[in-house]
């Protein structure tokens, strides 16, 4: 374990893989198995089990433009298995998000049972001593790894390429946020897991429109996994269940008006006065404050509510904390999939060049009428709205 964590204190990802074998329950610790050893992607297993792919006949399919376009519909109740089966005809990207699923499942075990101080948890076995996000950090580079469909994957922790073995074409580059909010596991606050999917090699000079996927893990009162496809409508929501699956429990197609907001990074507003007078605005008018100091728990209350509006604004003298790479995007498009808009106060947050892996950036999250104020508050217009200023703007 020590010279695992200092080949990580490195930048470097170990090439074993965990050997424990997997429990079917999420009370127990599911850790990835070396026992299968896949050849490229043509396995049909995936850690221990048999992936159901939906054979050519029972797949409705319509042509478009010469290609065939998959029509199946996916359905509340599906598993993660099923529905994605439906929604992509895409095996390698079913496979990568099958394997994030499962590494989900299993931080989602050591972030429910770390016992925590200030730097360190240790499980009730007494075998963990690392930080939760750094256990989080080591289990998704492993589920990538495992995967043999990621090129190179790297994350906050690891902010440099690390080369999973994947192939380039048709495999794909993932970008990680391992623990979001890992500073508030100690008081049991919601946390979770941020990633995005681009298609080959590149992780700079391609924008969060590029992604071909994104998600979310949240571990709070519930353990969700909430995904977005670049093909499929919507924005996805699946519940762990008690015997360890993913179950799909909701779609968020639209993000519509209502009074919630969450405001992040609130020192700005002593010297940024465009920010002063939105905040003051959304008081002003009775919104109702919904901020847990998680931007995974604040973004994800948007898509599952589906309104309000989730703000993390600069100053002079309160500069970007907030990375493009492994937050901004990812998140951005899975509130775009959902119907909502993403703002840096005048473009979408889809359409910014990630052009360093460490660029940051201010942000917003909401409605469209949300992000129209915000842009008109902070730069005096909004390229989604002529005309007539709205709400604080005014």
């Amino acid at each position: 374990m020590e010279a695992g964590v200092a080949s990580y204190a490195r930048g470097a990802v170990p090439n074993n893989i965990l050997s424990r074998p997997r429990l079917a329950a999420p009370s127990s610790a599911p850790l990835f198995s070396r026992s299968h050893k896949s050849q490229g992607t043509k396995s049909s297993s995936l850690f221990g089990e048999s992936l159901r792919v939906t054979s050519k006949r029972s797949q409705r399919t319509s042509r478009a433009g010469g290609a065939a376009a998959l029509v199946t519909k996916c359905e509340i109740g599906d598993s993660l298995e099923e529905f994605l089966t439906k929604a992509t005809p895409d095996k390698n990207l079913i496979r990568l998000m099958m394997c994030m699923g499962e590494a989900l499942r299993t931080i989602s075990f050591k972030v429910r049972t770390a016992s925590c101080s200030g730097t360190a948890c240790v499980n009730s076995f007494g075998d963990e001593q690392l930080a939760v996000d750094l256990v989080a950090n080591k289990l998704l580079f492993e589920a990538l790894q495992y995967s043999h469909v990621c090129k190179y994957a790297c994350s906050e922790e690891v902010p440099e390429l690390q080369d999973m073995d994947g192939p380039v074409e048709g495999g794909f580059s993932v970008a990680f946020d391992p623990l979001d909010g890992s500073s508030i596991v100690d008081t049991n606050f919601t946390v979770g897991t941020i990633f995005g999917v681009w298609p080959g090699d590149k992780l700079t000079g391609v924008t969060g429109g590029d992604q071909v996927a994104a998600a979310m893990g949240i571990f709070g009162p519930r353990t969700t996994y909430v995904l977005a496809l670049k093909d499929v409508p919507g924005t996805h929501e699946f519940l762990l269940l008690d015997d360890g699956k993913w179950q799909h429990v909701k779609d968020t197609t639209s993000i519509g008006e209502g009074k919630m907001f969450s405001p992040g990074n609130l020192r700005a507003t002593v010297d940024n006065p465009d920010y002063d007078k939105l905040i003051n605005y959304y008081v002003r008018e009775k919104y109702t404050l919904r901020y847990t100091g998680g931007m995974v728990p604040d973004v994800n209350q948007i898509i599952v509510k589906e309104k309000g509006i989730f703000t993390n604004v600069t100053s002079p003298t309160t500069k970007a904390k907030l990375r493009l790479l492994f937050e901004v995007a990812p998140l951005g498009f899975l509130i775009e999939k959902a119907g909502g808009y993403s703002s840096d106060g005048k473009q979408s947050v889809l359409d910014k060049v990630i052009n360093n892996l460490d660029e940051r950036t201010q942000v917003a999250y909401g409605s469209k009428n949300e992000i129209i104020r915000f842009e008109e508050t902070l730069y005096g217009s909004s390229r989604l709205k002529a005309g007539t200023p709205v709400g604080a703007a005014a």
